[in-house]
């Protein structure tokens, strides 16, 4: 099947060709070490594999926000041994000053990390002349960084339009992941939104309402969906100013054949902290003092019955109050009943955002999921069913 991309298969032959690849390389870094190092391995199925094929592999990347203003703490010269240490092969450290001459030093084979593109006021501007710069290093482009894919930058969309350019291999994945999620689904599709505020998701909801056959809000945000509807819920997290909203995406949602799933049963308690006395009650039965933290088991458990039903399933934010136990049930339950059903072939399972990765890693789900993003801002605008520029300019 031919992709709306070009991949590495269309790149030809690379033998000591200048590759420019942008990478996200943005990890947590203590004292020198990288905490969590889940970016730098998504770089070397592409990284790799250009080097084995003999191209000269220049890596960009970003590191923290400079603004411009060089700085030796977020100098990405910081990334290089950690990097050598998880691609198993020498990396080259690449200042600005003189960036050309070193390059011109590099055989086949040999990978370079360019120094912070955020070094560069006109980075984060597209400024055509960071582009010419950039664009100067190197004989082709590629683009393997999702989770920048969503800027306007030099980096990520400006040299799209300068060199020859490819997606990368963790591209290409993120890609077609999303494309079996929402592109061209199969029916019936089922979304799982959680999160604290309705106000951040708006722009998905009403998205996903055209989209999905099963709209699943969990978390705070359902509270809001459950005021207005009527219901009382106490002192929990709610936007009642955003009530009339949640009814225009309950019109929005009857008139496009979407089902809203709510929580009938749920888990109070009268204060927010971990493992307080709870009790769990209908809906419609919280006290006035308490505040809901969880969907109810038996939601829980008729939400994993609409999953059963369903061949497709995007899923962002976790359903309760996930890091402060025993608030965590009900998205771990869930998460492992779509992990069991994507294992056995009846879903196609797509997962992305920050607490929705480590909420599904505590449920031990998120390797059994087909596909896990870690890109934040890029998955979310890509719910909302934005055109990412960085994707666009890709495109054939």
């Amino acid at each position: 099947m031919t992709k709306s991309f070009r991949t590495l298969d269309d790149i030809g032959d690379v033998t000591g060709k200048r590759v420019l690849v942008r990478e996200d390389l943005n990890v947590p870094l203590h004292d020198g070490q990288v905490s969590d190092d889940t970016r730098l391995r998504a770089t070397v199925a592409t990284v790799a594999e250009l080097a084995d094929k003999g191209a000269i592999v220049l890596v960009l990347a970003h590191f923290g926000r400079p603004k411009g203003v060089p700085s030796p703490e977020l100098s990405l010269a910081q990334i290089v041994k950690p990097y050598e240490a998880v691609l198993g092969r020498p990396v080259r450290y690449i200042d600005w000053e003189g960036a050309a001459y070193a390059i011109a030093t590099l055989q086949p084979g040999d990978i370079g990390v360019l120094e912070n593109t955020r070094f560069f006021g006109g980075e984060e501007k597209n400024d055509p002349a960071v582009v010419e710069r950039f664009a100067a290093l190197g004989d082709l482009y590629v683009n393997d960084a999702f989770s920048a894919a969503h800027r306007a930058h030099a980096s990520t969309e400006g040299l799209a339009h300068r060199l020859p350019a490819f997606a990368g291999r963790a591209m290409e994945a993120e890609l077609d992941a999303l494309e079996k999620a929402l592109g061209k689904p199969e029916h019936p599709v089922a979304a799982v939104v959680g999160g604290a505020k309705v106000s951040t998701k708006l722009a998905v909801l009403k998205h996903l309402v055209t989209r999905v056959d099963h709209l699943i809000i969990g978390g705070g945000m359902a509270n809001t969906f459950l005021a207005a509807r009527g219901v009382d819920v106490g002192k929990s997290l709610c936007e009642h100013e955003l009530t009339g909203t949640a009814d225009e995406i309950f019109d929005a949602a009857e008139q496009a054949g979407c089902t809203i799933h709510l929580p009938y049963d749920v888990v109070v308690a009268k204060e927010f902290k971990p493992n307080p006395a709870t009790r769990t009650v209908n809906v419609h039965e919280v006290a006035a003092d308490e505040m809901i933290l969880d969907v109810g088991p038996a939601a829980t458990e008729s939400l994993g019955d609409v999953l059963k039903n369903c061949r497709t399933l995007v899923w962002n934010g976790p359903l309760g109050a996930f890091e402060t136990p025993p608030f965590d049930t009900a998205t771990v339950a869930l998460a492992r009943t779509a992990a069991a059903l994507t294992k056995e072939g009846g879903l196609v399972s797509v997962a992305g955002g920050g607490d929705t990765v480590a909420a599904l890693n505590q449920a031990g789900a998120g390797d059994s999921f087909t596909f896990v993003s870690t890109a934040g801002g890029a998955f979310l605008e890509w719910m909302e069913g934005r055109e990412l520029p960085g994707v666009a300019a890709l495109t054939r």
